[in-house]
């Protein structure tokens, strides 16, 4: 993992990290999304103006279809492990950008679809601008509604 992405962390946080891309973030909680998917749900100190959500993908599973509802901006960074993020656009053209070696940062638009499939452990960020709240992400049980 880039040493610029997650800074300089606390290992009396627990694991949890104090800094990311070399701005203070305060850990919240930690949400269990589905079977082999958590989320560390962060807020940044010097902003309110957006969250952060570090998610772990086991091996061999997936982050739900989710369609982005509302919301400002966000963003799908890739961290470390290897798998593949998909967005379903608006034309419903599908993109796939497999990890590692795709693009570090992809921002996912309000109305589009999105999965992360993890072929080893995946560890993405998501930074919501502004911060989630229940409602931005609808999950989708199949992809072409």
């Amino acid at each position: 993992m880039d040493k610029k992405e997650l800074g300089n962390n606390n290992p009396e946080l627990d694991g949890k990290m104090s800094v990311f891309r070399e701005e203070r973030v305060e850990y919240v909680e930690t949400s269990q999304v589905k079977e082999g998917v958590r989320c560390d749900v962060y807020n940044f100190t010097n902003t309110t103006e957006k969250d952060l959500g570090i998610i772990t993908v086991d091996s061999a599973c997936t982050t739900p279809w989710q369609k982005v509802l509302k919301g400002d901006k966000t963003l799908e960074i890739f961290l470390e492990g290897e798998g593949s993020l998909i967005i379903v656009g608006h034309d419903n053209q599908q993109v796939e950008y497999k990890y590692p070696g795709g693009p570090k940062e992809v921002e996912v638009k309000v109305g589009e679809l999105m999965q992360w499939r993890a072929k080893e452990k995946l560890i993405f960020a998501e930074i919501c601008y502004p911060p989630y709240e229940e409602g931005r992400f609808q999950n989708i049980n199949n992809k072409e509604k």
